[in-house]
């Protein structure tokens, strides 16, 4: 009697972009850099960016303008000492990370909707929230920065690859209006890699390793 084989547990932590199988805007392509800079400021201002004026020297005025980014340290603490993970802090790393990659996806051009604040769009997210006290070792926080440090070595080599298809495809944007899709599924796969391994050693819900790959 044969079974049929059980299918591996997904990692508790997706990403995914829906490919624009149509024209992609060329105008707005072109000017990137530019038309991306008010909602690069307004993510900067969320995301833990500083707004400062005045004398920098310390000798005389300042004002600056701080907000808080990913929520890590704070973790950290609750789950070494209490073993508990707040939901409110999950929700807040959620929706954060959700406009983040809805920013950086624009800025890769992969695809042409300008990034909206709060709604999904065409890029999907998701985090799987933990039982804290059954599922997260309490001092796996403080190790889990070393144990990714192979992930971010070959994430390093794959950001410049990417950086490269970028290049391409801006120019095949540029004359076809289209993002060739292979580099469209390089780029994918290297932000859901780059993603699962925050969710791992950054967002902390999950103590399940990463994979080494790019694939779903």
């Amino acid at each position: 009697m044969s079974t049929a084989p059980v299918a591996p547990n997904p990692y508790p932590a997706s990403f995914d972009v829906d490919y624009p199988d149509r024209k992609l805007n060329r105008l707005t392509s072109f000017f990137r850099i530019l038309v991306i800079i008010p909602i690069a400021i307004i993510l900067g201002l969320v995301a833990g960016g500083t707004l400062q004026w005045g004398d920098t020297s310390g000798q005389g005025w300042r004002v600056a303008l701080d907000a808080g980014g990913i929520l890590f340290l704070p973790l950290v603490l609750m789950i070494l000492f209490r073993k508990k993970y707040p939901k409110w802090w999950f929700d807040w790393n959620l929706n954060l990370s959700r406009f983040i990659y809805r920013v950086t996806t624009y800025f890769a051009l992969l695809r042409d909707e300008y990034p909206s604040t709060d709604e999904e769009q065409a890029v999907h997210l998701e985090l799987v929230y933990p039982d804290a006290r059954n599922q997260l070792g309490r001092g796996w926080p403080l190790i889990k920065w070393f144990l990714a440090i192979p992930h971010w070595i070959v994430l390093f080599f794959l950001g410049i690859a990417a950086l490269v298809c970028m290049f391409i495809s801006w120019w095949a944007i540029l004359f076809t209006g289209r993002y060739p899709k292979g580099l469209f599924d390089f780029v994918v796969g290297v932000f859901r890699w780059g993603f699962r391994v925050q969710a791992y050693s950054v967002i902390l819900i999950t103590d399940k390793y990463p994979p080494f790959s790019l694939q779903p």
